[in-house]
């Protein structure tokens, strides 16, 4: 039995079946576990948690906990009394904190989509329950601090992108929820779809989704077909909402009619169908994949644009490049000065002024002592978008690293 209880009753023993949190906000790498000791308690207790589920039919009920503490003595009192508590302990982190559980939230969401998809295979439904704190997670992460999670969606390698594509997909839609001030909801059910957006490809041959040659128009059916297999292994899933299904459902269909599975047109699509769509090229065409090349994220952001009136309501698009910057964070940059930097953090206000962390001179062609300049107070300005591989940087190692 699943049952809600205040953070006071918690005891040794109980099983925790959901944290009342943010995957982010919470020091544990699982939402499930058993408090097996003092030490896991007073964990729990200084997140700053007002109440906790448990479930007892894995772990012991309030009563028989009270039972077990009276005859126990001191397993009842936690080292750490609540009241003593400072609220908020773990609400905010430092940029190294928060960069390095965004990375450890990236690969997480990576093997879960693995694991579903190998799962659908077999025949198996899709668990939500697997995906909400993960989803939690990318959204409480890209509403504190998106410059941490968000350059992480340029590192896919060739053999994970599908999986990789999913997670970053769910990133770049709470970004673009962010801008058009959607509700929190709409945003995680959003960034749901995006999670899910191409479970589908499961049924599609790997032969066929791993193909480095051009797909035949055979082999193109087979693959648009993950759309439709998507909408229907989600379909009547339990804690999928309708924005989530129309997200993914919708993620191919494009507003002048030409897409598919549907040939939807306009306002025929939803809201959060047009939304996937547009994320979901603008990270496709960005990613390195078996058949090309990807693209800077600059130029991609240009082309995206170019198809706005077309094949995506122009507004929107407007809104998308707001919300993750002409220049996003992660991409390579060349200075009036002459010296390059990664984007560090994306100004909404100020699309041409992002923080940037110098690394190199172009002049004297060698790596120089990282600096991090605000442009909004520099008179430094961004010349052009440059290519990680034209200049020999390590894209990894700057990307990954934290200011």
């Amino acid at each position: 039995m699943i049952k809600k209880i205040p953070i006071d009753q918690l005891r040794i023993g109980m099983y925790i079946q959901k944290l009342n949190c943010g995957w982010m906000d919470h020091p544990f790498l699982h939402n499930r576990f058993m408090v097996d000791g003092t030490a896991t308690l007073n964990k729990i207790l200084r997140a700053g948690l007002e109440e906790v589920y448990i479930d007892t039919s894995l772990g012991a009920d309030v009563a028989a906990a009270k039972i077990g503490a009276a005859d126990a003595g001191e397993i009842e009192k936690p080292l750490c009394e609540p009241s003593a508590i400072l609220p908020g302990i773990v609400s905010r982190l430092s940029p190294v904190e928060e960069f390095n559980r965004a990375k450890e939230l990236y690969s997480n969401a990576s093997e879960l989509m693995q694991n579903m998809m190998k799962d659908v295979r077999l025949g198996k439904q899709v668990e939500m329950e697997q995906c909400e704190p993960i989803v939690d997670g990318i959204v409480d992460s890209m509403f504190r601090q998106p410059s941490a999670l968000l350059p992480l969606a340029q590192m896919k390698s060739i053999d994970e992108y599908t999986f990789q594509h999913s997670v970053s997909v769910a990133a770049l839609a709470v970004a673009f929820g962010r801008v058009l001030e959607l509700p929190r909801d709409e945003i995680k059910a959003l960034s749901l779809g995006g999670l899910l957006h191409d479970v589908g490809k499961a049924k599609v041959p790997a032969r066929i989704l791993n193909k480095s040659g051009k797909l035949d128009d055979q082999e193109f059916g087979i693959m648009k077909s993950h759309v439709s297999e998507t909408a229907a292994l989600l379909k009547g899933v339990k804690g999928v909402s309708e924005i989530t299904f129309n997200a993914a459902a919708q993620h191919h269909e494009r507003y002048d009619g030409t897409g598919y599975p549907y040939g939807l047109k306009g306002d025929q699509i939803s809201l959060y169908g047009q939304m996937l769509a547009i994320v979901d090229v603008y990270d496709a065409i960005t990613s390195l994949r078996v058949y090309h090349k990807g693209m800077p994220p600059t130029d991609a952001l240009r082309r995206v644009f170019e198809w706005s009136g077309t094949h995506f309501n122009h507004r929107l698009v407007q809104a998308f490049i707001k919300g993750i910057g002409i220049y996003p964070a992660g991409s390579l940059v060349r200075m009036e000065s002459e010296r390059l930097g990664v984007v560090r953090e994306v100004m909404p206000d100020k699309l041409l002024q992002p923080v940037v962390q110098l690394i190199y001179d172009c002049k004297r062609m060698c790596h120089i002592v990282p600096e991090l300049v605000s442009l909004d107070a520099s008179n430094d300005r961004i010349k052009s978008h440059e290519s990680f591989e034209k200049w020999g940087i390590d894209q990894a190692k700057w990307v990954m690293a934290n200011a």
